[in-house]
């Protein structure tokens, strides 16, 4: 039940505030003290806060392919333990069968206590550098089934009442590559979310419980009232569009992902449309089709911040039967479904949009798949496995009133990855780095044109 008091405009935005720099704050953690190149480097990683009824109440502005599916996990995990959560739990969490991303998108969630009663959880998702499995890194192509992609963990408690389950972070750690680069960005994650828990305890000693949730009810409802206004303001109607996603070169010919939106009054309802899954590792299991759906809506509606779970409450979603490329069932294989297909239904939901208001309209980003590199490192006498961010990251789409920007994408991450310096990755790896920039005139043509590529050697 929301908390019906009354809040003034000045402790409003002192809260909100408090709430934006822990999650800054968060992810400087991860930056400062991870020890991969994926985590320090590219910042594949994405904080957020919830309260006690698994809501999200602030999105940092982080990878849009985590943060989407935050939400539909957060409550799965929540419902997993039920009132098995104590003070000084941590819960790990990557399974896409239970609303996970995918399975290298590895998730630390810390439930947060105040006098003995439970009112945050502080949640730190990351990709990590491999998940075991027959392929470094963990992307491969021929896994016909989930279970030939490495290691899925549902949710377990890696901290239990504040003490480290040693047994169950060793068996993990066991069944990994590069082990001490994973060791270390395991434990940036958990410095992260003690960060987390420690800054929402020091709201709540200053301000009390009741102020403090009364706060970020208005800010849900704040956000809620933004993306109604929206919807309000745009003809009510049925809208479809579809997007291909082209042959992965398996034999399965054009993929299409149908998006049908209806928006009515202050609400929208999307149903998504994709053909069967497929023995190939790009099917999409629902809790990563959200962050799809989520982030072709985002890219329509543009709304100013807050940014939390309320934004959402006036979307419905159906991702089609089960057993879709965009409604995976198990075993079908998934890993690089965080890009393929994600990007492609972000397309159909945002071109259907569109089609209710055109001057809303904006170019798809680039749309990639990473390369990965591993082996062992003479250097140090240890292996090494590394996600080439750079390979990732093209040009933004166009929009009514300006150009893309340059080197920013990929869509899925939405400017949130970094490439780093060169100097830092031939540091860190084995690897030297012949040419890295941008590819002239690769964003297309038009009165305001698409940002250009990278090209990395």
């Amino acid at each position: 039940m929301k908390n019906p008091r009354k809040v003034d405009p000045i402790t409003l935005a002192v809260v909100r505030g408090a709430l934006e720099t822990t999650q800054r704050e968060m992810t400087l953690t991860l930056e400062k003290t991870a020890r991969s190149s994926v985590f320090n480097v590219a910042h594949d990683y994405s904080n957020a806060l919830f309260n006690h009824r698994a809501e999200m109440i602030l999105q940092g502005q982080d990878i849009p392919v985590h943060l989407g599916g935050l939400m539909p996990a957060m409550k799965a995990v929540a419902k997993y333990f039920g009132d098995d959560i104590h003070e000084g739990d941590v819960i790990y969490h990557n399974d896409p069968v239970m609303m996970g991303s995918h399975i290298l998108d590895c998730c630390m969630y810390k439930p947060v206590f105040h006098q003995g009663k439970l009112v945050f959880w502080s949640v730190c998702k990351g990709h990590v550098t491999d998940i075991g499995g027959p392929v470094p890194a963990g992307y491969n192509p021929d896994a016909k089934e989930i279970y030939a992609e490495g290691l899925r963990i549902p949710p377990v408690k890696l901290w239990e009442k504040g003490r480290p389950r040693e047994d169950v972070i060793n068996f993990i750690l066991s069944n990994v590559r590069a082990r001490r680069d994973w060791e270390g960005d395991l434990r940036a994650q958990y410095g992260a979310v003690q960060i987390g828990e420690r800054n929402l305890l020091a709201l709540l000693d200053k301000y009390g419980v009741e102020e403090v949730q009364a706060c970020i009810d208005e800010l849900m409802d704040m956000a809620e009232r933004s993306m109604r206004n929206l919807f309000a303001s745009t003809k009510d109607g049925t809208y479809e569009a579809s997007a291909v996603l082209e042959d992965a070169g398996h034999g399965l010919g054009e993929l299409t992902i149908k998006a049908t939106v209806t928006i009515a009054g202050d609400s929208c309802h999307v149903r998504i449309d994709s053909p069967p899954q497929v023995p190939y590792f790009i099917n999409s299991y629902e809790g990563n089709s959200y962050s799809g759906v989520y982030l072709g809506l985002m890219m329509f509606a543009k709304v100013p911040p807050p940014y939390n779970e309320g934004l959402y409450r006036c979307v419905t979603v159906d991702m089609g039967p089960k057993g879709t490329l965009c409604n995976a069932a198990e075993p079908a294989p998934h890993v690089n479904c965080t890009t393929t297909p994600m990007e492609t239904l972000a397309d159909a939901v945002r071109l259907a949009l569109e089609q209710a208001a055109p001057e809303r309209a904006v170019g798809s980003w680039c749309h990639a798949s990473g390369i990965n590199i591993a082996g062992h490192d003479q250097r140090t006498g240890e292996p090494y496995v590394t996600m080439i961010l750079a390979s990732l990251i093209g040009g933004a789409g166009a929009t009514a009133h300006l150009d893309g920007w340059n080197s920013v994408g990929p869509q899925c991450s939405f400017g949130a990855l970094s490439s780093g310096d060169i100097e830092i990755m031939e540091y860190s790896y084995p690897i030297q780095i012949h040419r890295y920039g941008l590819v002239p005139d690769s964003g297309g043509a038009g009165y305001h044109r698409g940002g250009c590529a990278t090209v990395w050697e």
